[in-house]
Order: C-alpha cells, then sequence, then structure tokens
C-alpha cells in the first residue's frame, strides 16, 4: 500500500527548529503550525462539529480510551470510521489511550501535576484502578469499575477501528513525581519495547485492512526533564519507521522550549512533530520556535465552559461585574461568531444564569482565539517576522501580571 500521508516544509526560522509546513492525510492537508482542538469522545464539548469547523480548526483529536469504553471502537469502524461517526470531513488524530488509562487509574487528578511540588502524587497501590506491567496495563473502567487490559497490540487495533488519519504508538505515561531510575526503566522496558510492538502490529493492521485509508503512527517520546533521556528517546524513535513523532510525558513548564529543542535536535527534519497538551500562548511560542509542528489541548474549551475568556491583554473571568453592562462586544477586533453577534453583557448574563448557551459562545470564542494566534504564527514564520510576532503578542498579552516573555 502507499502512503498517502506525508509532510513539506515550507518555510524554517533562522537559528531554531521551528518551521511551517503542510502535513497531507487521506482526509486533507494541514497547514502548520496548527492547534489541534480535542474531541475526546467524538465530540468538543457544548459545539457541533459545524460550529468547530466555523473557528478555523483544520482537524480534531479524539481519545481512544474514551471511545474503547463508549460507544467501543467496533461500533465507530462499522459507522465508517471517526470522522463519518461525528461528521467531520477534515483530517483526525486519536491518541493511544495510555494517558487516561495511568492517569485516571493511577489516581491523578484530571490535570497531571507538572512542575513535582503539587499534590499530584500517585495514590497508595490498594487505591490504585490500574496496574502496571511490562506487557501493559490492567485497569479499571472510570465508568462502572469493570476490568480492561491494554498494551500495544491492543491500543493499535482500537485505534485502526477508530480510523483516525493520526495515531500514536502505546507508551507508559510518567511524571514528575517518578525518579531518574525510574524513568531509565520505563523507557527500556516499556515505552521502547512496547513503541516496537506498535509498529509491527500497525503494520500488521495495515496489511489486513488494506482497503481502508492510510493511517500514519506517530511514536511517542518520553524522558521527564532530563536531558540525556529525552536525547535518547528521540533516537530511539527517528532511527525507526515512524511516520512522525508524538512530543509527550511530563516536563517543567518554564523548561518546555529547551526540552522540545533536545527532542528535535535528535529528530529527522522530514517528519511532523505533535506537541502532545499544550494550549497557552507563551507555551504555544516556545514549542513552535523549537519544532513543535502541531499540537492538542482540552484548555481552551474547559477553560472556557468556566467563564474563563482569552483577551489580547489576557485572560478574563466574564461573570467578573465590570461585564454586567459592557453592551459591546468582549472583543471587537474578533471575527468569532461569538464576538461579532453577541454582547460581553449577554455572555455575562449567560453565565449568571446557568445557562447551556453560554459554555457554546465561550468555546467558540476561545477556540478560533488560539486557532488565529498559530494561524497567525504561522504566517508569521512564512514572512520571517516570527520574532516581531511573539514579542508584540506575548508583550501584551501577559502584561498585566507582569510576566516576562520566555
Amino acid at each position: 500500500m502507499s502512503k498517502p500521508f506525508s509532510f513539506k516544509i515550507t518555510n524554517r526560522l533562522l537559528d531554531a527548529h521551528g518551521r511551517s509546513g503542510v502535513i497531507s492525510t487521506p482526509h486533507g492537508e494541514i497547514a502548520t503550525p496548527a492547534f489541534i482542538p480535542v474531541g475526546t469522545q467524538a465530540t468538543l464539548k457544548a459545539l457541533t462539529p459545524e460550529q468547530l469547523a466555523a473557528t478555523g480548526a483544520q482537524a480534531v483529536l479524539a481519545n481512544a480510551y474514551h471511545l474503547y469504553l463508549r460507544p467501543g471502537s467496533q461500533i465507530i469502524d462499522s459507522a465508517g470510521g471517526l470522522g463519518t461517526f461525528m461528521n467531520w470531513s477534515g483530517p483526525t488524530f486519536t491518541d493511544s489511550g495510555g494517558f487516561q488509562v495511568m492517569s485516571l487509574g493511577v489516581g491523578f487528578k484530571k490535570v497531571i501535576d507538572m512542575d513535582g511540588t503539587g499534590d499530584d502524587a500517585p495514590v497508595a497501590k490498594k487505591d490504585s484502578l490500574a496496574w502496571i506491567d511490562n506487557d501493559g496495563v490492567t485497569f479499571k473502567s472510570h465508568l462502572d469499575g469493570s476490568r480492561h487490559r491494554f498494551n500495544p497490540e491492543v491500543s493499535m487495533q482500537i485505534q485502526h477501528s477508530l480510523g483516525a488519519d493520526i495515531i500514536f504508538s502505546f507508551d507508559e505515561l510518567t511524571t514528575l513525581h517518578h525518579s531518574y531510575e525510574y524513568q531509565v526503566e520505563s523507557l527500556r522496558l516499556r515505552t521502547h519495547p512496547w513503541a516496537e510492538r506498535s509498529l509491527a502490529a500497525h503494520k500488521a493492521l495495515t496489511a489486513q485492512r488494506y482497503n481502508k485509508p492510510y493511517q500514519a503512527l506517530f511514536g511517542v517520546i518520553q524522558g521527564a526533564d532530563y536531558e540525556d533521556l529525552r536525547r535518547q528517546s528521540a533516537r530511539f524513535y527517528g532511527e525507526r519507521d515512524f511516520d512522525g513523532f508524538g512530543l509527550g510525558g511530563a516536563l517543567r513548564k518554564e523548561n518546555i522550549g529547551e526540552i522540545v529543542n533536545w527532542m528535535c535536535d535528535e529528530l529527522p527534519e522530514n517528519k511532523p512533530r505533535h506537541m502532545l497538551g499544550i494550549s497557552e500562548p507563551d507555551d504555544i511560542f516556545a514549542c513552535i520556535e523549537n519544532g513543535a509542528d502541531t499540537f492538542d489541548c482540552v484548555s481552551p474549551s474547559r477553560v472556557g465552559r468556566n467563564a474563563a475568556l482569552y483577551l489580547p491583554t489576557g485572560r478574563i473571568n466574564i461573570t467578573n461585574r465590570k461585564y454586567k453592562e459592557q453592551f459591546s462586544s468582549l472583543d471587537p477586533d474578533c471575527d468569532c461568531y461569538t464576538c461579532t453577534n453577541y454582547t460581553a453583557a449577554y455572555l455575562h448574563h449567560l453565565f449568571k444564569a446557568g445557562e447551556m448557551l453560554a459554555s457554546t459562545l465561550a468555546t467558540i470564542h476561545n477556540q478560533r482565539f488560539i486557532v488565529r494566534l498559530v494561524d497567525d504564527i504561522r504566517q508569521s514564520i512564512n514572512d520571517n517576522t516570527f520574532y516581531e510576532c511573539k514579542e508584540k503578542f506575548l508583550s501584551l498579552y501577559y502584561a498585566k501580571n507582569g510576566r516576562k516573555m520566555q
């Protein structure tokens, strides 16, 4: 089978790994850098796929763990694949399920502590809902407590059934609470062997399902915030026949650009790199500058549903009383459906009244804000004005809290 999947570099930053390009998939092209919204259960909460497309989103990422549990990957396969099932005509991604199996099962909060200073350490073993061994992970469903097992072969089978254009190898999620010795053991005994098993299973399933559109497999690099492990892991994946790479795992926010740079130093230039789980503007600039091509995060929609909205001058809470009588757009320069049709006062009212429409309009705005920001960054790379774009945006966005640019 030929691979209707490719990556072409359009322009590069001088003296940095950042670049613009185009990823071609069976369901369309993705101009990079690109932000990929997360539709965990084959939907971005509060939006229809048509509303999501109107924000300018080029692709969507769904979660293998959740869709395996409900409605079941075979149901989605029978429906014609993820895109057909959710009425999304563009490219799709699915993650391997490893993050949810281990973060939900081992007892972390929904957002894992990324700086090693919080209280998100793993729960006591007797309270755990997941058990990791060198073959895979046995876990209990967070829905009903039923017992299941994921390993590389199972993850590949699920993701092939879901039918996304870009899928990810099964890996072990580690955090900054794990020791250096544990990180070494995790790479040697689990994440890297699981990657090779994922690749073998992927090739076998691709041959078996020859009548289905080709799915690109990205290998997920781990190593926490240790330079030697990140470089070692990146070299491991770069030497194998993966279609692209996932830049994964826990890392310290203040070092995010440096850690992405370590990995991209070692990776081949001709394959795309997806950063897992970032959406804050300073992180976006740092990751793009150092070589990330695409990235995803639930944050824009999640914070939007909780009344936090992005503005060029920083994030605000729309329930603040100052917006109660603002009978103008939240952001007069924003081209999203929300800002062109509704006032800040109306949004304030919807949240105060607990109306469902509040989540829809806030999510539309936040998704459009981040998608447009990344579109502007991509254009700045093509125009050779990236550093001017970065300084202008971040100096305004973080001016109120006095944060310095990375």
